[in-house]
């Protein structure tokens, strides 16, 4: 179940990248408020604060905007070009009582039976997208894969997901599997693989009409 974070934001009056790059160096995270029919709202909020709230998993905050109190719920997070550090987010108005559509990290659980045979595990989702009540947003979906053998795949219908959780991600959409890694050919296999070269007879026409 998602825990709601208390956290306070300055209204931004200025907008544009060099303001947005001021704020960030008074240690602030820009943000933009929405939703709701309501008009967006350009905010800013203390970085580390607001930082160290996602890494507990918090994603649903109680927000205090210059006296203004709104539950938000991060929608989107913006990083810099390294991938590494937020550099904007934005934040979306909910009802406690509303039902959201939102993607969860998949997180996979267990060592594979085929791994443990010599198999190679691919993850081809690392997250999936779900809906449910934003006081239910789970903060991983955990997905055991002890039991995924050789040329065995698990889609994202085969999990299981929390009450109240409803997969809206295609069912069909793999979301890991278990193969052998095929073996690399040696170069008499791949001559003999290789087709034959067609017969050049443009000699062979030119003697012919001398």
């Amino acid at each position: 179940m998602a825990d709601r974070a208390k956290i306070k934001a300055e209204i931004r009056t200025s907008l544009g990248s060099r303001h947005a790059a001021a704020i960030r160096r008074q240690g602030k995270l820009p943000a933009v408020v929405y939703g709701h029919k309501e008009a967006p709202v350009a905010v800013a909020l203390d970085t580390h604060e607001f930082i160290e709230h996602l890494h507990h998993g918090n994603r649903l905050f109680d927000v205090d905007m210059d006296g203004a109190k709104a539950t938000l719920l991060v929608k989107d997070l913006q990083y810099d070009h390294l991938g590494k550090n937020v550099i904007h987010a934005d934040m979306v108005r909910v009802d406690l009582k509303e039902k959201v559509t939102l993607t969860v990290s998949v997180e996979l659980r267990g060592m594979a039976k085929g791994a443990a045979e010599g198999g190679i595990l691919d993850q081809h989702l690392d997250h999936l997208e779900v809906e449910c009540l934003v006081t239910e947003i789970p903060d991983v979906i955990g997905v055991s894969i002890k039991e995924l053998g050789l040329d065995e795949a698990i889609h994202a219908g085969d999990v299981t997901l929390p009450a109240g959780v409803t997969l809206v991600t295609d069912p069909e959409a793999l979301l890991v599997t278990c193969h052998v890694l095929a073996a690399a050919k040696t170069t008499e296999e791949m001559e003999a693989e290789a087709p034959t070269a067609p017969e050049v007879i443009t000699q062979r026409a030119e003697e012919e009409t001398e």
